[in-house]
């Protein structure tokens, strides 16, 4: 397709722009990785007793001066952040979090026959008739049913370890019924207990070096009015003064929320202890200041008394970072909450109104009487042209709304998708009147470098644009804080592929080979990099998808013949590079960050990979059955497969123009569908991961296909490398 000298000339320049911004991206990113998780003082052994209380559905729009004093002292005084509880289940009652607690990994209790209903704190049966205030031993009956029940999970609970945290000989006790089911060893037994915190007493408190109490669960709005749950609250905080009053200078007070009786959401953390002063809580499991998780609190009191903490354990240690005022503070983890709520109302209807909404839009658009005669038909091809680049641009819209804190603001869901829809307007702009306009390939190239650098961007400086939003993290059901969540591994690898074809694509027109690579292989090493390396994505079944579809790209425009062993290295080269970046992250923890690719080869190492790998294996296959509609994916992949191989075959005559005048266009298709396939095998939310690449790939096709006019060629085959002969 003819270009003009002076656009050519200026896509060049571009072209080399984005070389250089790449470049010197991956240079001031690779320091970032120290950034990208939180830095704050890692406190080591404790002298002065532990003391852990659970108060399950406790949230920070609960603690007030007025209404929880005590609560609200310990929080000025000490470190707080918001608990992620999330477990086995999609809302983890009360009982699953003590239990969890108990192994250091996400467990259950069995459910009850009456759906919606969270199951009780396992029963507690003392040895023998106690006094009020006077410790003794205890069982858990039910801790013998509850190991062969979770073992369905692959989640490799090490039962009895927070019971174990300060060493052998050493005693611990358990007040209420979640706290001994935190305690207990893996037979159900429990030295000390006390069946209410009414017997708590300074002396109780300071005879073992581990104390874990359970002040019941806050009652919610379908278990009484609000007037309960406030004179709950302070109760419990009556209790709370009890406790602290009890306890040494040196002792380490942790108040927690282990569960949630109705609808999943973030919770209370709050450590008060030497270490813990006037912080905001961190770790290393989430990357996310002020954001831990339940499974994290474990670890955390292991490592207060020095105690070993297995490979197998997945939490990290908190850490406390630096805060402002408490009350800016309580407003900031209550916005957290705020937008964790967001994703989860807004996020189904988004996929739904995208998923139906593309493609009836696109076909009104089709379906309008525009006239006969060819000025008609250009205009129609504008106007798919127009709507299909914004329509491409919305998933980097989704990201760049979170530049302005929508979660903070009134009516958090409307700004966040009404700001996503306006970042889209700018974005579809920039790629409709930019010098890259009449190439086909310019609008999408140009949408795939803004979301591709969004992105990856977002990923190398903390993940922060990507929190809540549809294709980013969600703290409270993604089970993922950091990188680059399933939603967006095809949105993202298209994204590279299209940037890297279009630039490409523009080298090679203006005569040089060697360009062309240098510009794709820079776009390559940038999306590899932000999405696979340990201190930035630490992404696996991403880069796993993502490599082998842009090496075939990039085979195929140095005009390399894809023979069948070529094929077989380039399918295991995502696997080989996951592992290189593991064993470096295993190895060298102190360069690259904490990461899941370091914990799995630790695993690994210690027999322990085998349920992080069944887990997700049956994740992704339970994915199949997930809804109605899922079925039709699978089939749609065939059927594009079968069209992006053969459009002759299948009369698809706008396509086989488009072959004809794009050069790449084949194998950039191509290579998007195979991002697809193997994010599909490879990721444990199955097949829903190409299907989470439709707002991206359906109008970038259709704005590509419109490009392209009336009247050409045959398209070449695709492994023909004299397709990219320059002469």
């Amino acid at each position: 397709m003819a270009v003009d000298t002076v656009d050519g000339v200026r896509r060049a320049h571009f072209a080399s722009v984005v070389l250089g911004a790449t470049a010197a991206a991956l240079t001031l990113a690779m320091p970032a990785a120290a950034v990208a998780a939180p830095r704050g003082q890692v406190p080591g052994h404790t002298t002065g007793p532990v003391v852990v209380v659970g108060v399950g559905g406790l949230r920070w729009t609960d603690v007030s001066a007025t209404l929880t004093p005590v609560l609200w002292r310990l929080a000025g005084q000490g470190s707080v952040g918001s608990l992620v509880v999330s477990g086995i289940e999609q809302r983890t009652c009360p009982a699953d979090g003590w239990l969890t607690l108990n192994g250091a990994a996400r467990v259950a209790v069995p459910p009850l026959a009456q759906a919606g209903t969270c199951p009780s704190v396992p029963a507690v049966v003392p040895a023998a008739p106690q006094a009020a205030s006077r410790p003794g031993p205890a069982s858990v009956p039910q801790m013998a049913r509850l190991e062969p029940y979770n073992a369905q999970f692959d989640t490799n609970p090490q039962w009895g370890l927070l019971g174990s945290a300060p060493g052998a000989g050493r005693c611990v006790t358990a007040v209420g019924r979640g706290g001994a089911l935190a305690l207990a060893n893996r037979n159900g037994q429990v030295a000390r207990y006390l069946p209410t915190a009414a017997g708590l007493s300074r002396a109780v408190l300071g005879h073992c070096p581990l104390t874990v109490v359970d002040l019941g669960s806050l009652p919610t709005g379908s278990a009484g009015p609000r007037s309960l749950r406030a004179a709950a609250l302070r109760a419990d905080d009556r209790e709370l003064g009890v406790i602290r009053a009890g306890l040494p200078a040196d002792a380490t007070l942790v108040v927690t929320a282990p569960g949630d009786l109705v609808s999943p959401h973030l919770r209370v953390a709050v450590l008060d202890g030497p270490r813990y002063r006037a912080g905001l809580l961190g770790t290393a499991s989430t990357r996310q200041p002020g954001v831990v998780q339940l499974t994290d609190l474990t670890p955390t009191v292991l490592g207060w008394f020095g105690t070993h903490v297995p490979s197998a354990v997945v939490g990290s240690p908190l850490r406390s970072l630096p805060r402002g005022p408490l009350p800016a503070t309580v407003r900031m983890l209550v916005a957290q909450d705020t937008g964790a709520q967001v994703y989860r109302d807004t996020v189904a209807p988004f996929y739904q109104l995208v998923g139906f909404g593309y493609p009836a839009l696109f076909a009104l658009i089709w379906v309008l009487p525009w006239g006969r005669g060819e000025e008609p038909r250009k205009r129609r091809r504008a106007v798919v042209r127009a709507v299909g680049v914004w329509a491409a641009s919305v998933p980097a819209g989704t990201f760049l709304a979170s530049l302005v804190p929508w979660w903070t603001l009134p009516h958090p869901a409307a700004v966040l998708y009404v700001s996503a829809a306006a970042w889209a307007v700018v974005v579809a702009v920039v790629a409709l009147t930019g010098p890259w306009r009449r190439d086909p390939m310019g609008p999408p190239g140009v949408v795939g470098a803004v979301t591709l650098g969004v992105i990856g961007l977002d990923m190398m400086t903390g993940s922060r644009l990507a929190l809540e939003t549809p294709f980013g993290l969600s703290l409270l059901e993604a089970g993922r804080f950091y990188g680059l969540g399933n939603n967006g591994v095809a949105i993202y690898g298209a994204s590279g592929i299209l940037c890297a074809a279009w630039l490409g694509g523009v080298a090679l027109r203006q005569g040089s080979r060697a360009r062309a690579l240098a510009a794709m292989a820079a776009v390559a090493a940038f999306a590899v990099i932000a999405a696979g390396w340990p201190g930035f994505g630490a992404k696996v079944g991403g880069t796993i998808a993502i490599v082998p579809a842009l090496l075939i790209l990039m085979a195929v425009a140095a005009g390399i013949r894809l023979t069948r062993p070529r094929l077989l290295v380039i399918a295991g080269s995502g696997v080989a590079l996951v592992v290189a970046f593991a064993l470096i992250n295993y190895f060298l923890p102190a360069v690259t960050g904490q990461s899941d690719l370091g914990g799995f080869v630790g695993q690994a190492l210690h027999g322990g990979a085998h349920g992080i790998v069944a887990r997700k294996a049956s994740s992704n296959l339970h994915s199949l059955t997930a809804n109605p509609f899922i079925p039709v994916i699978p089939l749609v992949l065939v059927v594009a497969g079968l069209l992006i191989a053969w459009p002759a075959r299948f009369r698809a005559t706008a396509l086989v123009r488009a072959y004809a005048e794009v050069r790449l266009l084949r194998v950039t298709l191509a290579a998007i569908w195979l991002v697809g396939v193997l994010g599909w095998f490879v990721e444990d939310s199955g097949v829903t991961v190409p299907a989470a690449g439709l707002p991206l790939v359906l109008p970038v096709a259709l704005v590509i296909l419109a490009s392209v006019p009336a009247g050409g060629g045959e398209p070449q085959p695709l492994h023909d490398p004299a397709i990219l002969d320059v002469r």
